[in-house]
């Protein structure tokens, strides 16, 4: 039995439009940006700019604060100075993304950190706009 975390729609997404990998997520925009964000991934696009994720098939902003989504090599979602993951809280209404180290309760000035910020408002604006 086959997992999905999207909402459900009334439509079915079909393997024309989204490929075969994503025929069984619900929600049709979801599985058919998660079809492009592949194919861009293939042509060049920085996998950590996506607005989905590909291995929980969820928009961004719905999976983010998974310890999957914790890079330590790059600082995604990781505190250097303490050597820890970084919490992540998505405000869906008003569209805010914070990131706080919960050892120093810091936000680390990263590039990291605010690549993850600027991908999750994306994945916000993207899901939103229905």
């Amino acid at each position: 039995m086959e997992t999905t975390f999207a909402p459900a729609t009334t439509a079915e997404p079909s393997s024309e439009t989204t490929g075969p990998r994503y025929t069984g997520v619900a929600d049709q925009r979801l599985a058919r940006t998660l079809t492009a964000e592949d194919q861009s991934e293939e042509d060049g696009l920085d996998p950590l700019e996506r607005v989905t994720c590909r291995t929980h098939r969820r928009w961004l902003h719905d999976c983010v604060a998974s310890p999957l989504h914790v890079v330590i090599v790059t600082g995604t979602r990781w505190c250097r100075k303490c050597e820890c993951a970084l919490n992540v809280a998505i405000d869906q209404l008003a569209g805010d993304v914070a990131v706080r180290c919960p050892s120093c309760g810091e936000a680390p000035a990263t590039r990291a950190t605010r690549q993850l910020v600027r991908a999750c408002r994306a994945s916000l604006a993207t899901a939103a706009d229905r």
